[in-house]
């Protein structure tokens, strides 16, 4: 099962490394694209789980590693949320196969 790993920026400058077991990130999220806080943790929330998803439908349990990712991902917004800004989609690898930021746009 393919993999993604991407780099995302808080608004307070803080980059923080992430990971998916799935390309089903590249449905909800885009490289270079700024997301409002709450919206990228909806998007991320919901890649994330879909992703475990899919690693239970393959081999019968779910990612714990997605798991950790999506907790990691809420700890840094509920700390961002006392700084105004947005957090932008810096790198995925793999890139999406499509042409880039289309999927995933605000």
């Amino acid at each position: 099962m393919p993999e993604v790993a991407f780099d995302i920026r808080w608004p307070d400058g803080n980059v923080q490394s992430c990971y998916s077991p799935s390309l089903v990130i590249h449905d909800h999220l885009a490289t270079g694209v700024d997301y409002p806080i709450d919206d990228f943790l909806t998007r991320a929330s919901s890649a994330l789980n879909s992703a475990s998803e899919r690693v239970r439908e393959k081999f019968g349990f779910y990612c714990t590693s997605a798991m950790q990712t999506l907790h990691a991902i809420e700890a840094s917004a509920a700390q961002a949320r006392t700084s105004p800004g947005t957090v932008r989609v810096l790198s995925m690898t793999p890139p999406s196969v499509e042409a880039p930021n289309t999927g995933g746009k605000p």
